[in-house]
């Protein structure tokens, strides 16, 4: 089933639809009523959610987090096919992202393609190179992150090498149509940050592929590294400040707000000169208790720059040490998405002028749609 199937009662229900839908979905996630399979639970990254085509658009939406549990949104099988209700109200049809094919393979040193990288959206590519962090122990870890849980879980492996990358790549362009590749990493040392080895792993798959790669990892001490990731083959960049406010930083990030803001924008400046402006990217998490202010000043100072602030609502992933912690509400959501919008176009900055990664891919967030559509009601 297609978008175009339904194509009359979207119409009918974007006509009648007087809220945003999908910065209302991705705060309150989806009960799924058991009717599909999938999604991905721990990690780095999105995580305790499930691809869907609301309408034309690819949108991540939490299905195993506390929020989705009790939320007002499920599913609903019909002789037509899942529709997505509000309340027990119709809002559209919907259909979950299919499995990938890739998934059914495995490395050729037995390890399944899945253990490497995961489909993220409908064409994203991701994998966690380093499945560790330094920052991992109760008292230090981010109060978001997740990274450990899927490690201990048995559904990563912790270090995918280079070559394993390039194999699984090489097969989900093949097989999967992937249009893009996002390498992340857990912080094994305070000094390159993992950026020299995500660099190896941009080389291994430049053998095989010219995707779009981007390469995510904490401001490394040497800015010089900026430069041997654009050798490699790494096209943008991710350095993700979490937040722009001070006191969240300290509260949420215990390890890793010893990395100042000064610092970040310094990197953001270096990175910039050498990925381009645009090709920068930085994730903003909205809901910690955050000064509006001082996220909205960090996103214009950032964006003046050349960076693209990647802002996306906080999701309380099981296991870490906010699952209890309430989403922001859609109303903050959609104030914060108007101004942070209007900022990027001031900047002349867009998620479709970005090549590759979270800013591109967008499924995490609304942000696009308000880039798009402006102050006025945007829907699905």
């Amino acid at each position: 089933m297609t978008p175009d199937d339904h194509a009359d009662e979207r119409e009918e229900i974007l006509s009648q639809s007087r809220s945003n839908w999908l910065v209302d979905i991705q705060n309150k996630g989806l009960r799924t009523n058991g009717l599909i399979e999938g999604g991905r639970r721990g990690g780095a990254g999105p995580s305790d959610d499930r691809a869907f085509m609301l309408g034309d658009r690819t949108v991540m939406v939490p299905t195993f987090n506390g929020p989705a549990v009790s939320s007002p949104y499920s599913l609903v099988r019909t002789e037509k096919g899942l529709t997505l209700q509000y309340n027990g109200k119709k809002l559209m049809y919907v259909d979950p992202v299919a499995r990938p094919k890739f998934y059914d393979r495995t490395t050729k040193d037995g390890i399944p393609y899945n253990k490497i990288a995961v489909l993220h959206s409908s064409d994203v590519l991701a994998s966690t190179v380093i499945q560790s962090c330094i920052r991992w122990a109760p008292s230090q870890r981010c109060k978001f992150c997740a990274i450990g849980h899927s490690l201990e879980a048995g559904t990563t492996v912790a270090m995918k090498t280079p070559e394993q990358l390039a194999e699984v790549v090489q097969a989900a362009e093949e097989l999967d149509g992937i249009k893009q590749v996002t390498l992340t990493t857990g912080t094994p040392n305070e000094t390159d940050r993992g950026a020299l080895y995500l660099a190896e792993c941009v080389k291994a798959i430049r053998k095989v592929s010219r995707l779009p790669v981007q390469v995510q990892c904490e401001p490394p001490d040497d800015e010089a590294l900026y430069q041997v990731l654009k050798d490699a083959g790494a096209t943008t960049i991710g350095l993700h400040v979490e937040s722009f406010d001070e006191e969240v930083r300290r509260r949420m990030m215990p390890s890793k707000s010893a990395i100042t803001l000064e610092t970040y924008f310094r990197a953001f400046e270096k990175a910039v000169s050498v990925f381009g402006r645009n090709q920068v990217s930085t994730y903003v998490i909205l809901g910690m208790g955050e000064r509006i202010e001082n996220i909205l000043e960090g996103c214009r100072r950032a964006a003046q720059l050349g960076v693209y602030p990647f802002v996306v609502p906080l999701r309380p992933l099981q296991g870490t040490l906010l699952e209890d912690a309430l989403p922001p509400t859609s109303e903050y959501m959609e104030e914060a998405y108007r101004n942070v919008a209007a900022i990027l176009a001031e900047e002349g900055l867009s998620s479709e002028a970005n090549q590759a990664g979270c800013a591109k891919c967008g499924a995490c967030s609304a942000l696009s749609s308000f880039e798009k559509w402006g102050t006025s009601e945007v829907g699905l």
